[in-house]
């Protein structure tokens, strides 16, 4: 059984673990709440894009062209969203499992892992799927120009045959509570994944100059969009993520501290008990 001094230093540690925790939790909060007004806002102008290239697919002669090309894939370029450091729960593992997991799917294709975290790039390299540039940045700190900009390479690649299929690995925000890594195709695009929701009923559509030209203009913007989307969608997540995980270590912790406080007490009633008896022992002899 433990001393009085051992338990008084595993409370004072659990206290001192106790307010870390706390502060992790409310600065995890602070940040959830931003990022998840960034990717809430997102959402629906993403949800008006993919709107507006449906109706323009449903015109006359329109089509998506080398955009939708579906080739053999030989050469696959895979886009992997984690987080630059760890606390927060499972986050990390699910989503790189599912990169891992999507990436061994191409069976003998060439598959490239562009890592955007430090997470993910460490166990990329641990797996032979090394990442050929930095992209930490990237999720500390979600910019749409780098993010422009990665989109941008990748589609080069893809209009110039460089690699057949492009696959974006992150995590979804669901909730504050609920966070789902998922896998979904970049390029090729996929033609059903436009709809033509968002059209006003017995409103027309006037385009210049062409609907074909705007498409074609309106294609790569949905595209870099996408990759911006599926970057903040993985900050929300691992902040929802990092906020769940230090609430749950903090209720650990105040279990863990009323039972050595419970702990303490009984131990120092026993001892004091203990005295008195030895005192009324030598007082009756």
């Amino acid at each position: 059984m433990p001393t009085l001094k051992e338990t008084k230093n595993r409370i004072s540690s659990v206290q001192s673990t106790l307010k870390i925790t706390s502060a992790m939790k409310l600065v995890a909060s602070a940040k959830l709440r931003r990022a998840q007004s960034v990717i809430e806002g997102m959402w629906p102008y993403e949800r008006q894009i993919y709107s507006i290239l449906g109706d323009l697919l449903a015109m006359e002669g329109v089509s998506m062209g080398n955009w939708a090309e579906d080739r053999t894939v030989k050469n696959v370029r895979i886009l992997a969203f984690a987080s630059n450091s760890s606390l927060c729960g499972a986050f990390n593992a699910n989503v790189i499992k599912l990169a891992l997991e999507t990436a061994r799917s191409f069976g003998d294709a060439e598959v490239k892992i562009t890592s955007i975290g430090r997470k993910m790039a460490d166990a990329m390299r641990k797996t032979g799927f090394a990442s050929d540039a930095d992209y930490t940045h990237l999720a500390e700190k979600p910019s749409y120009r780098d993010a422009a900009a990665l989109a941008q390479e990748v589609m080069d690649d893809f209009i110039a045959g460089r690699c057949d299929r492009v696959v974006l690995v992150y995590t979804h925000f669901v909730s504050a509570g609920k966070q789902v890594p998922v896998a979904e195709t970049l390029l090729p695009v996929n033609p059903s994944r436009m709809n033509g929701e968002g059209k006003v009923e017995g409103v027309e559509y006037i385009v210049e100059p062409t609907p074909q030209e705007v498409l074609e203009d309106l294609v790569p913007k949905a595209l870099r969009l996408a990759v911006y989307t599926a970057l903040l969608d993985s900050n929300a997540s691992e902040h929802a993520a990092r906020t769940v995980a230090m609430q749950a270590a903090t209720d650990n912790g105040e279990d863990l501290l009323a039972d050595l406080t419970l702990q303490y007490n009984k131990s120092r009633q026993q001892k004091i008990t203990a005295e008195i008896l030895d005192l009324a022992g030598g007082v009756q002899e």
